[in-house]
């Protein structure tokens, strides 16, 4: 048997995750199969684009619904150590700035399940994470990215 992926994720994204999967189970379903019925009535099943995309659609509802449920069932609650709050880990907010004279910028380290550039929240796979988590605060620390080398230093760590 095949040893299943763990994820990260704070309780909030753990949280998020079960909200997603009722609403996908309760209502995004049923709005699929009552696309299904009315694209059935529309005569020939082999030249009806509605009955398609809507069969589409199902399967991508489907396949969220078993992805949902696999990162509910494997999932490894962040808690944050308390021990040293000055040290960059999982689940906390960290404030760096790109030296020599960049601005700064928050992010929040998360999980891949729940992560969310647009919303401050990178995953701790990503370059930047990787290479900041076990720093502390004044360190200045080199982060190898795909656009290339930078050097940041950690100024916050929440």
């Amino acid at each position: 048997m095949a040893i299943e992926k763990s994820y990260y994720m704070t309780q909030e994204g753990k949280e998020k995750l079960e909200e997603e999967l009722h609403e996908l189970k309760t209502t995004k379903r049923q709005e699929v199969v009552e696309r299904i019925k009315v694209a059935r009535d529309f005569g020939d099943l082999s030249e009806n684009s509605e009955y398609d995309a809507a069969k589409d659609e199902q399967a991508f509802v489907e396949s969220r619904i078993a992805q949902v449920e696999k990162m509910i069932r494997n999932a490894v609650i962040i808690e944050n150590d308390n021990n040293n709050p000055d040290i960059v880990s999982l689940g906390r907010s960290v404030t760096f700035k790109e030296l020599p004279d960049g601005e700064e910028e928050t992010y929040r380290i998360v999980g891949s399940a729940e992560a969310d550039p647009f919303e401050g929240k990178i995953s701790n796979d990503s370059p930047m994470a990787k290479s900041l988590i076990g720093h502390e605060i004044g360190t200045e620390v080199a982060v190898t990215t795909p656009g290339g080398d930078i050097q940041v230093k950690i100024v916050r760590v929440e």
